[in-house]
């Protein structure tokens, strides 16, 4: 049987996926829905690569967990440089379809929540947010009974020989984790005496500033499109973006940089 382009990657019906509610009168609103579609195939890899990610840490396999981490920063720096091609809609075009999507909002993105749970920003109410019985809601509340990927990091140091406290890996933890003074100094001695380890942790650092990075980017973008406006769906819109800003996902690895 032969194969086609077309026929592996469903061409056909991958550009069969747009449906501008304008009916074309509102020329942006294709790339509106484009750019989203395409974030939720990234969401969907990030969320592929951070589990492969997570089972290669916790088997203390190295290579595979660098290569992987260096994947999921070259993703993310692309979902950033997306932004920019968003940014060619001008608030008033964009404003001359927003009505159409009535309570349909990226707040409502599933998969990013679950993206975000594997990475350990994890909040149980979010779940409530979807329907009971609802795919989405199902893939969310299992993310949840997931060690995070804070936590497979940690399991690998465990396995290298490290002395990490036993409650950091007792079960999934529900929220970011508390700074934590004895993986402090666990993580200085690595910095210091353990190069190779050291440098998974800065790729841990550099994951984290790029959902940073990312996030900082979405709310300049929401604000220049749409200002203080409420956001679609009834969400805060930039003001609930800005509260997202500045938190860090692997807290002790940037409470030690005055100490190293």
């Amino acid at each position: 049987m032969t194969m086609t382009y077309g026929q592996y990657l469903r061409v056909p019906e991958l550009l069969d996926l747009q449906h501008p509610l304008s009916g074309g009168k509102d020329h942006d609103e294709t790339l509106f829905i484009i750019i989203h579609q395409v974030y939720e195939l990234w969401f969907k890899q990030q969320i592929h690569e951070a589990r492969f990610l997570a089972r290669a840490l916790e088997a203390g396999n190295d290579p595979t967990a660098l290569a992987t981490l260096k994947r999921m920063l070259t993703i993310l720096k692309t979902m950033v440089g997306q932004i920019d091609v968003l940014e060619t809609m001008s608030p008033v075009s964009f404003l001359s379809f927003r009505s159409l999507l009535s309570n349909a909002s990226g707040f409502q993105s599933a998969q990013f929540r679950v993206f975000e749970f594997i990475l350990g920003n994890r909040k149980a109410a979010a779940v409530e947010r979807y329907p009971e019985g609802s795919s989405e809601r199902l893939a969310l509340a299992a993310a949840l009974t997931e060690f995070t990927l804070w936590q497979s990091f940690l399991r690998r140091l465990k396995l290298k020989g490290f002395a990490i406290p036993e409650p950091l890996l007792a079960a999934p933890l529900q929220a970011l984790p508390e700074s934590d003074p004895q993986l402090q100094e666990i993580l200085l001695d690595i910095y210091h005496n353990h190069p190779h380890d050291r440098m998974v942790c800065e790729l841990l650092v550099d994951l984290d500033e790029g959902i940073q990075e990312w996030r900082y980017r979405h709310v300049k973008m929401v604000e220049r499109t749409i200002g203080a406006r409420i956001g679609t769906g009834g969400s805060p819109g930039a003001a609930y973006l800005r509260a997202t800003l500045f938190t860090p996902l692997f807290t002790d690895l940037w409470t030690i940089r005055d100490r190293i």
